[in-house]
């Protein structure tokens, strides 16, 4: 194995397994810490952890573990991948894992671009933009979990760590990866905000850091990376295969995005849906085998269940019940909805959420994902090679309007996919 990437989340692990894909290498994506050795065949190995929102010393030590075992697959470079929000807070934990993660590495500067441009993510003068608007003035500045109410990366980075925290400007990246290496090499211990507003500039940066043991990002950070290893004889040629999946399908829903809410919307219109109260769900009321009985009798329909919400609602029910407790409710109750569909011949589960995502691929007890087509920017299929399931993981802010049924449709279709570079 010559890259491990971790993941903080599971859509985004698959986000930067995608990525790679795309640029050639061989991906499999971990949904935990394998206890044996990888496949020598395995080029990049995506290690996906749910520990986004986790205490800041829980993310360390899954972290830490799970790059130890990426280093003994012979991994020659480690990535973080994050949010291309930067989701976190204040205490992380993007700066204590990053700081942990360079410290065991013996890395002294470290790059963070966050920036994915094919999303409309990009940072510029240290502040991360979404589309035309700051961070701050986004719909994430009311995520239930991790609100991002500062756009400077490089103030909120300050916050989660003592290292002091730099920036590199996009006049020196735009000058290419030999300005940016002479920015890096200059100067002593930092985390290092880069700015990035277009995939050429992603891939300057990832050029730049060809010697670096450690790079943070957003899956734009990996655009450049492959071919680091390409130009030394490294990669193999060749191409995946990609089958879809027979049964019915259904989509699970559990964020509260403004991408979601519309994705949602649309799909309505044509497809059966069942909405799910969160209240219920504590107290109770409403179970998941009720809820996968009724996604079963539709499976051919592209029925959707889904909790989302007005952030604001989701806020309510949260001090209601508690953050925790409103949480655990949430994701048990998809897990066990997901098991039972899969147990009863579902072939197709599309996912929108981090957490939600991540609930399901543990409740389904899933170990590894095959990487199979582009369904929209940072969004693949996988598959789980011991089941034959089919999903799609969607982190809540990314996809098309009408999202849901093309991914459906892309998990039906069977086909071989060619590894192709990206541009």
């Amino acid at each position: 194995m010559l890259l491990g990437c971790i993941g903080d989340d599971f859509t985004g692990s698959s986000d930067i397994a995608n990525t790679l894909a795309r640029c050639g290498m061989a991906v499999t994506q971990y949904c935990r810490i394998p206890e044996k050795p990888a496949d020598p065949a395995i080029e990049a190995g995506v290690v996906a952890l749910k520990s986004r929102t986790v205490p800041a010393a829980e993310a360390v030590e899954k972290s830490l573990a799970a790059v130890d075992w990426l280093l003994a697959q012979g991994c020659r470079q480690i990535v973080f991948k994050y949010c291309s929000t930067f989701d976190s807070t204040p205490e992380g934990n993007i700066g204590p894992v990053t700081q942990a993660l360079a410290e065991r590495l013996g890395e002294n500067r470290v790059l963070m671009c966050p920036a994915f441009p094919a999303n409309g993510r990009s940072v510029y003068q240290g502040h991360l933009f979404v589309g035309d608007r700051l961070l701050s003035e986004s719909g994430m500045r009311d995520h239930p979990l991790t609100p991002m109410t500062e756009s400077d990366l490089r103030r909120w980075l300050a916050c989660q760590t003592d290292w002091p925290v730099n920036h590199i400007a996009f006049d020196v990246v735009a000058r290419g990866n030999s300005a940016i290496i002479r920015e890096l090499e200059s100067g002593e211990r930092a985390m290092i905000v880069v700015d990035a507003i277009e995939d050429r500039n992603l891939i300057e940066i990832g050029r730049a850091a060809r010697d670096r043991k450690l790079v943070t990002g957003g899956s734009g950070i990996a655009l450049g990376l492959a071919e680091n290893f390409r130009d030394a004889g490294l990669l193999q040629a060749g191409g995946g295969t990609w089958t879809g999946a027979d049964g019915g399908s259904a989509v699970l829903c559990g964020s509260c995005s403004e991408a979601t809410r519309r994705q949602i919307a649309r799909h309505l219109a044509a497809h059966p849906g069942c909405e799910v109260s969160v209240d219920a769900l504590v107290e109770g009321t409403t179970d998941a085998a009720r809820v996968a009985a009724w996604l079963l009798e539709r499976a051919h329909s592209g029925p959707l269940a889904y909790t989302s919400a007005d952030p604001h609602i989701v806020s309510s029910t949260q001090e209601k019940y508690g953050r925790e407790r409103t949480a655990s409710a949430v994701e048990a109750f998809f897990g066990e909805v997901a098991r039972r569909l899969r147990d009863n011949g579902t072939g197709k589960i599309v996912t929108a959420g981090g957490e939600t995502s991540g609930a399901i691929v543990e409740g389904l007890a899933i170990e590894r994902l095959d990487i199979g087509p582009e369904i929209a920017p940072g969004v693949p299929a996988v598959r789980d090679p011991d089941s034959g399931l089919c999903l799609a993981l969607k982190s809540g802010n990314f996809g098309q309007d009408d999202f849901f049924a093309r991914a459906i449709a892309v998990l039906e279709t069977a086909g071989t996919q060619q590894r192709r570079h990206a541009p």
